[in-house]
């Protein structure tokens, strides 16, 4: 492969932090933390609101003791009552939560509303893009990307929140092919094959599927000559599987990214996202019980729903903002690259997760133990769905496509191998339905891992 060589460390964004300790990174955090708390509550009628309720002054705020002592001030549901009254009372859509004017916002990018209206929840000044520039270019230089070369960035374009990492990419020097998803792929993999792009920025499923489309029509990807990409959106990186065949398929390392708080590492195991924007956000020091809401203590593999509060940010920071993905995290350092930070690993959103028999499963975690059983299936599979989840009445029926090359009669042995892991390691057994390869639809952009009948 083009980047296998010699393992790099990865290393904080700012320099000054590869010098701190753990605790003086808190401390660190600590006086950001005291600060955009101030700042937040001058410039938001939201946000004095919530400290008032919460019987709280940002003065009061002196550690991270004390701020996990605040309750959640916000979530996707309040995001989106804060922009209708913005909306209403300001007729702009960014929300009561805004701390800047909106005439200072350089830039806005929506989550994609596929579970309610979008919300403008990425929002910056351009101060807050050339402070968030500085993670992307980061990542782009670990990953061999460097000024001049270009990179297909392979998105829905337009006002989608992936759209701000362009900012990045163009201040780094680096070229961005930006070819919409929605364009299919037979136009990527033209812009592809024209440009010869030096790394590129896509889902899992994307680089998946490019693989196959490409082999149609002649093509190998392996051919574009690239030095890196790099996914965002799903968990494919972190089933090895999936990992170990897009890299082999393109020849270059593949690594996963959460925006601007961190990367994987140039390892052929994945350890996670490594965590290198301290200074950014608090977390990966704030998860919490999903269903409580109350702080879980971060120790090496906790779990819990990751909270979001962001520091340095001026236009629309989000503070103890529950974000509904599930996270585990590590605090020991990585084995592969020697990071001494802590990583994450996303588990699922919980608003995915169903209950069977009193037992929490995440869809995430299925199609991760299925795919373990690539080659004899293709990692591809729906969850059915006779009614709204979360509660599904047993047994779970789950759709999967066997591989390429596996003789059906071979089926009823491969079923009873998966079934036996799920039971033990997700604790549900399920009714497996088989399909062909390559029948179940494949998404461009983020591949439902739900087939709803009701």
């Amino acid at each position: 492969m083009n980047t296998m060589n010699k393992l790099k460390n990865v290393k904080y964004t700012n320099l000054l932090i590869n010098n701190m300790t753990e605790e003086e990174i808190i401390n660190y955090q600590e006086k950001l933390l005291q600060k955009q708390l101030k700042y937040v509550y001058r410039n938001s009628e939201f946000y004095r609101q919530k400290f008032n309720e919460a019987g709280a002054l940002p003065e009061d705020i002196k550690s991270l003791m004390d701020y996990h002592k605040l309750p959640i001030f916000m979530n996707k549901a309040i995001e989106r009552e804060s922009q209708k009254e913005s909306h209403k009372r300001f007729g702009h859509p960014f929300g009561m939560h805004l701390c800047s004017s909106p005439d200072d916002i350089a830039f806005t990018g929506t989550t994609s509303g596929t579970s309610g209206s979008p919300t403008f929840t990425y929002t910056f000044t351009k101060q807050d893009l050339n402070f968030l520039n500085n993670y992307i270019s980061h990542m782009l230089e670990y990953g061999g990307v460097h000024s001049g070369d270009r990179l297909l960035f392979s998105h829905a374009l337009g006002i989608y929140a992936t759209s701000s990492i362009l900012w990045g990419i163009r201040s780094h020097g680096v070229l961005p092919i930006d070819v919409d998803v929605r364009g299919g792929s037979k136009m990527i993999l033209q812009y592809a094959q024209m440009t010869k792009p030096n790394a590129a920025m896509m889902t899992p499923s994307l680089a998946l599927h490019l693989i196959d489309k490409a082999r149609e029509s002649g093509i190998n990807v392996g051919d574009f000559g690239m030095q890196s990409i790099f996914t965002v959106g799903e968990i494919g990186i972190g089933i090895p599987e999936i990992k170990k065949k897009i890299e082999n398929a393109y020849g270059c390392r593949v690594y996963d990214y959460l925006g601007e708080l961190g990367f994987s590492c140039d390892s052929d195991d994945y350890y996670g996202i490594h965590c290198v924007a301290p200074d950014l956000c608090i977390f990966p020091n704030d998860i919490v019980d999903p269903e409580t809401k109350k702080p879980i203590q971060i120790n090496d593999g906790s779990i819990g729903e990751m909270i979001i509060t962001e520091l340095n940010l001026q236009a629309l920071p989000r503070i103890r903002y529950a974000t509904g993905d599930m996270v585990q995290v590590f605090t020991n350092e990585c084995p592969g690259c020697g990071f001494k930070g802590k990583r994450i690993k996303v588990i699922g959103r919980t608003d995915d997760m169903l209950i069977i028999k009193g037992v929490n499963v995440y869809p995430s975690a299925i199609k991760r133990l299925i795919s373990n059983f690539i080659p004899n299936v293709t990692g591809e599979i729906r969850i059915v769905l006779d009614t709204p989840p979360p509660r599904v009445t047993p047994p779970l029926r789950v759709k999967i496509e066997y591989g390429a090359n596996v003789d059906e009669s071979n089926l009823s042995d491969i079923e009873q191998r998966i079934k036996k892991v799920l039971h033990t390691e997700a604790r549900v057994t399920p009714e497996i339905i088989w399909c062909a390869p390559g029948t179940l639809e494949k998404a461009l952009t983020k591949t439902p891992l739900f087939e709803k009948m009701y």
